[in-house]
């Protein structure tokens, strides 16, 4: 019997079976498809989750370019050039990578911990009681718990009878495609068009008729993409010839689209509805959820992934310790208030991208005040960690400056974060060499040495140990010659084994 059915064999119920095998647990992902997804949905990875996948071992298998991921020098807000590389530190790493590629990863690592993913078997049913939820799928499957990480019309979530508030907006077309221009027109800074100007690479232009994004993604035809408000939409299916009639409307200039050349699948799309929701609830007794089946919300910076696998990272490791035995009381209950925080951040971000890239005089008159804010690096800095998801301090009773937040880049005795966390086990990091995890050994491991920070291996100032959660979120911190990490691993990780010594 698996100890957790996860309903949904995307990259967010794939992260989350790697996390519970990770700690020891059983999942099998249920996938109502057939087969693994082909279409193109994402196109890379923005924020934290850079970090986690590194943290994991699963970087280096998508990554573009060899080395460990570094901070991006510039990106975009809200149709802003985000230049980044003055910040003293810049909190915000991408990767260029398909969806379809890190699904791939994330198979290939689920395999290799032994989870068992079903495909065409899509959950229809289920009854849960206190010691379990059984599910139907084709067959019956009793599990302990049962994760919806169905998506953003998750059936999971309607049939746990929980609601899905928020809003719709149905007065923007957005248009996504894979063509080839003139291939003069093609720079390395974006596409030159002529009798209009340089469109540049990667960046969200606006005009005041709508909005245009070229991208030549790795390996890939390049993508244009257009945002119009308001007007017609044809009728029939999407067709590139809709797209040079949109990139006319929006530049006021002729943009002429071939055929994507090499082998497909190829983005030819149009969507004509724009959706914020968060569920009201992330659990339901023995049922939770993770990912689109928790929150949607527009694809404006590319938050999703980030929020999405995250969402994984925190469930996985409280779900364990819930079936290990271990978990403190509500400690379950935690992964909705602090995952449903970022939510909201991630909400807040591309609700006030979305105004700044609308059409109309006051909008252009608010993108010149915000363009004034931006030339000071702090106001960069405020949102660059808000886009990356680093913003959000979850409540730890520690009030030291970094609990609460997302470990940053550490060595302990030379060996850096980065190898120390590929087991997603609770760490705790000792720059005292006087510290102890008696009574939580089966469940915390000790780690000493002298604590470094940041790439060039510089002192981590001010701080003398660490307690890590396994989503390497830091649960306690200290700064004393003397440190006493017991109230945290009593509060993080439950009661220390019977007959223990005192823990210093």
């Amino acid at each position: 019997m698996p100890d957790v059915v996860i309903a949904g064999a995307g990259p967010n119920g794939l992260m989350l079976a790697c996390e519970l095998a990770l700690a020891g647990v059983r999942p099998l992902v249920l996938e109502a498809r057939g087969e693994p997804a082909t279409e193109p949905k994402a196109n890379g990875l923005v924020g934290a989750v850079v970090r986690l996948l590194d943290r994991r071992g699963l970087y280096m298998p998508i990554a573009v370019r060899p080395g460990p991921p570094e901070p991006t020098p510039r990106f975009v807000f809200g149709a802003f050039p985000l230049e980044l590389a003055d910040l003293p530190e810049n909190p915000l790493t991408i990767a260029p990578v398909p969806q379809r590629r890190l699904e791939e990863v994330l198979r290939d690592r689920a395999a290799e911990l032994g989870v068992r993913v079903e495909w065409g078997r899509p959950v229809t049913g289920f009854v849960q009681d206190a010691d379990g939820v059984r599910v139907e799928a084709g067959r019956q499957v009793q599990a302990r718990f049962l994760v919806g990480a169905d998506g953003g019309r998750s059936t999971v979530r309607r049939l746990a009878g929980i609601g899905f508030p928020g809003v719709t907006r149905e007065d923007t077309v957005n248009r996504t495609v894979h063509a080839t221009p003139p291939p003069e027109w093609l720079t390395p800074e974006g596409l030159r068009v002529p009798g209009y100007g340089l469109v540049p690479a990667f960046q969200h232009h606006r005009t005041e008729r709508g909005l245009v994004v070229v991208a030549a993604m790795p390996g890939q035809p390049p993508l244009f993409s257009t945002v119009e408000w308001g007007g017609a939409v044809p009728e029939g299916p999407m067709t590139l010839s809709e797209m040079e009639e949109s990139l006319r409307w929006v530049l006021g200039a002729e943009v002429p689209l071939g055929p994507p050349a090499g082998e497909g699948p190829f983005l030819l799309r149009r969507l004509t509805e724009q959706n914020t929701r968060v569920a009201e609830r992330y659990r339901s007794g023995r049922v939770l959820l993770v990912g689109d089946a928790a929150h949607v919300h527009s694809g404006i910076g590319g938050p999703g992934l980030n929020l999405g696998l995250q969402d994984a990272a925190d469930l996985g490791w409280k779900l364990a310790a819930e079936l290990h035995g271990w978990a403190p009381p509500g400690l379950l209950d935690t992964y909705e208030s602090e995952r449903r925080a970022a939510s909201e951040r991630v909400v807040l971000s591309t609700q006030a991208q979305s105004a700044l890239i609308a059409p109309g005089p006051e909008v252009t008159a608010l993108r010149e005040l915000m363009g004034e804010l931006l030339v000071e690096p702090a106001v960069r800095g405020r949102i660059a960690s808000l886009m990356a998801g680093t913003d959000v301090r979850r409540e730890t009773g520690c009030a030291h400056p970094w609990a609460g937040y997302l470990a940053p880049e550490l060595a302990v005795g030379g060996v850096p974060l980065t190898e120390l966390t590929r087991g997603a086990r609770p760490l705790l990091l000792d720059g005292t060499g006087a510290l102890s995890v008696a009574g939580w050994e089966d469940r915390v491991d000790l780690v000493s040495g002298r604590l470094t920070k940041g790439a060039a291996g510089g002192p981590a100032a001010g701080v003398t140990a660490l307690l890590l959660r396994p989503d390497c979120s830091v649960a306690w911190a200290s700064s004393e010659p003397e440190p006493d990490p017991t109230a945290a691993l009593h509060r993080w990780f439950g009661r220390r084994s019977a007959l223990a010594p005192t823990v210093r």
